[in-house]
């Protein structure tokens, strides 16, 4: 089992109680001014987090949040601004994916310690590997908050309970009629497996353990993705469970993961929430569990306490640097990447 997920059985006692833990006291820089940042900003502002400064690209992205949050802002980039920035208990970068590792390697030249870069870091893993060569001892870690989901850390505990998971099989299927192609870089669209789908898989083998032997197929294509269109595959995980995974984005179904026990049968289907099938029935019955803050995006507030307590994050453990590489390598694996010639 990898280091960063021990300690399995307490972990959803811990996070669904999440919103006792206070930091008041804490500073916060977020790199980013789109989309995610405004969602750590509103994230920060539930936690109590007063000491918060956002850097934007452009003073339209400061402009549009200095009319939601009661921040400090700075415009005109984190080339320009982190020279000028103290140090501060996190920095979270949630710029644009080609400048994630860029962001992240600059953030450590300026001193700053813990560092919370957006997943995946980098398309390509060997960026990440460039990252993870001048980190000593910085905390930095890729911020996929599905892995803290409380619902996430509940089946894992439900499934342990049980004699733990005989199989697996995970749907990744994109609704690629939902994509706003525009708003992403060619090279997110070659790659939207390790842009986008690694979501799900992520979460898949970090319930099952990483795959020590996988057998992958594509085939079809679109002219944004080459690779393919239909992915289909089996396995074994290092932990000796069988899988397998089936994708069609030219056809419909949805993000799931389901998991076998000899008592049950689980599925992820939203993956926010858990469903069982007790053996012998057909019945699908939802699963309760505890969130401490239901309107935020899921993950997200508790991916924030994690990385600003050091305990907490050895009990709970977060994604290295080091780890994602292996989640690349494994996208490039099941789409049928070359990024070498990307």
């Amino acid at each position: 089992m990898s280091n960063h997920m021990k300690k399995i059985s307490g972990k959803y006692e811990i996070l669904k109680k999440i919103n006792s833990y206070s930091l008041d006291n804490k500073s916060v820089l977020i790199i980013g001014g789109g989309y995610m940042g405004k969602e750590y900003a509103h994230a920060l502002e539930e936690l109590g987090v007063s000491d918060v400064t956002i850097i934007t690209k452009s003073s339209k992205q400061a402009s549009n949040f200095s009319e939601k949050f009661d921040y400090k802002i700075l415009d005109g980039g984190f080339e320009k601004q982190l020279l000028t920035i103290g140090k501060k208990d996190l920095v979270i970068i949630a710029t644009p994916i080609k400048f994630l590792v860029q962001a992240a390697k600059l953030s450590i030249e300026t001193g700053q310690t813990k560092i919370l870069i957006e997943k995946p870091g980098s398309l390509f893993h060997k960026e990440l590997l460039s990252l993870n060569k001048i980190i000593t001892d910085q905390k930095v870690r890729i911020a996929y908050n599905r892995l803290l989901y409380p619902n996430f850390h509940k089946i894992i505990q439900l499934v342990e309970d049980e004699g733990g998971i005989i199989s697996c099989k995970f749907d990744f299927t994109e609704w690629i009629h939902k994509i706003p192609f525009d708003k992403f870089e060619k090279d997110e669209c070659k790659l939207w497996g390790i842009c986008n789908s690694l979501h799900v898989i992520t979460m898949a083998l970090e319930l099952i353990g990483m795959p020590k032997e996988i057998t992958s197929f594509q085939s079809g294509m679109f002219d944004w993705h080459p690779s393919g269109s239909v992915f289909t595959g089996t396995g074994l995980s290092e932990k000796n469970i069988p899988f397998s995974y089936h994708s069609d984005w030219k056809s419909s179904s949805r993000w799931m993961i389901e998991i076998m026990t000899k008592e049950n049968l689980y599925r992820l289907m939203p993956l926010e929430k858990i469903f069982v099938s007790k053996n012998g029935t057909e019945e699908w019955n939802s699963v309760d569990f505890q969130i401490s803050f239901p309107h935020l995006k899921l993950g997200i507030a508790e991916q924030i306490v994690t990385m600003l307590d050091d305990e907490l994050e050895n009990q709970i453990g977060m994604v290295t640097v080091e780890k994602s590489v292996e989640y690349n390598k494994i996208a490039e694996k099941i789409f049928g990447y070359d990024t070498a010639k990307i």
